[in-house]
């Protein structure tokens, strides 16, 4: 009878000292991206979408963002770098159309018609502890963005949604483009 008493005793104690597992929710809001809604620039109130739209990494062309491969879309949603203070981006509009120049069979003098826009975007970056099992996340402070001029830029106009450039949650637009 004591033995048993005494399993019964182990086998509650074992049972209740035990933690649950510490797994991040999934609703649980970590590290935000910059979202970015494209506006016409001659009515800032209106969305405009961009046609064959692609997003890659300004400086490898063959680190592209899957979701915005030659899409038409009114919003980018964008991560950024966690271990540095600035991110580049590529922009592309009409990507992938060439102009065959009437010579479908020679492509030595297809043109291509896909204009490209670099934006970089700076911060300032403060880790957050969120939870045990979430670890933290960063969060970006005095965001700013900017278009590098060339002699054909399509993207115009970077208006930020707030004057205090924070983004801590991807709830809302950050910044407006318009072209």
């Amino acid at each position: 009878m004591k033995k048993l008493i005494a399993l019964i005793l182990l086998c509650l104690t074992i049972v209740l000292s035990c933690e649950r597992d510490d797994l991040c929710p999934d609703d649980t809001p970590t590290t935000p991206r910059l979202i970015i809604d494209f506006k016409d620039v001659a009515n800032p109130e209106s969305s405009k979408n961009a046609f064959n739209f692609r997003v890659e990494d300004a400086n490898d062309s063959e680190n592209f963002l899957s979701s915005f491969n030659n899409v038409t879309t009114d919003q980018v949603i964008l991560p950024l770098k966690t271990t540095e203070d600035s991110t580049q981006f590529a922009f592309y509009e009409d990507f992938g159309l060439v102009d065959d120049n009437g010579t479908p069979d020679d492509e030595t003098d297809d043109i291509d018609l896909s204009n490209r826009d670099v934006i970089t975007i700076t911060y300032a970056r403060e880790d957050v502890y969120v939870s045990r099992a979430c670890g933290y996340k960063t969060i970006f402070k005095n965001v700013s963005v900017t278009i590098e001029n060339d002699s054909d830029n399509w993207l115009q106009i970077i208006d930020p949604i707030n004057d205090i450039t924070i983004i801590e949650d991807e709830t809302a637009t950050h910044f407006n483009i318009r072209h």
